[in-house]
């Protein structure tokens, strides 16, 4: 009669040698953000809110947020991917400031060796959550992989309020204003 433990064995050996694994589930993948979106966002700046309407164009290497402060102005933030970005006003003030950043705008694989860190309820939406470099949190929706909401580090939260892939914003409306480039109302740093 052969023993529980040598019948354990061969049955494990068997397995083995017929090539069948027994696998961990994969932890799912953030989805890669489309080259090319439209989304409109509630953001919320630790009770300061404002709606952004964000452009994402890879494919012409440029992003552009549009920005509706609660009860205040509007701003513009028109981002290139070659790290310039403008920060400007179309009313009577006329402002502008123009940053350059090492970087340029967010791949479409920016999340990227982002940590897994399960699956939560948000905003009514089942979503896997990845972690960025000690940066944010990103939910994405488990059915639909879109993204549904960022948390940031500072206390800013992003609800992605709507998600239009392929959108793209005509081009006339990507040139920051002339006084952007006069040097009397440019700010570089």
């Amino acid at each position: 009669m052969v023993s529980i433990p040598i019948l354990s064995l061969i049955v494990l050996f068997l397995v083995f040698s017929a090539g069948v694994q027994f696998s961990v589930a994969d932890e799912p993948v953030p989805a890669p953000w489309p080259e090319q979106f439209h989304a409109l966002m509630l953001m919320n700046k630790s009770g300061s809110l404002e709606i952004v309407d964000l452009w994402y164009d890879w494919v012409n290497d440029r992003n552009f947020n549009i920005i509706q402060k609660q009860l205040g102005k509007l701003t513009y933030d028109l981002e290139w991917n070659n790290g310039t970005s403008f920060y400007y006003t179309l009313d009577a003030s006329r402002t502008c400031r123009t940053v350059h950043f090492e970087v340029g705008i967010l791949r479409p694989n920016w999340l990227d060796g982002a940590k897994y860190l399960g699956q939560r309820h948000v905003n009514g939406f089942l979503c896997n959550v990845w972690e960025k470099v000690d940066f944010l949190w990103y939910y994405e929706d488990v059915v639909s992989k879109r993204p549904v909401q960022w948390i940031f580090y500072t206390g800013r939260e992003a609800h992605v309020m709507t998600f239009e892939v392929g959108a793209v914003l005509e081009d006339e409306k990507w040139q920051a204003p002339v006084y952007c480039f006069h040097n009397d109302n440019k700010n570089s740093e």
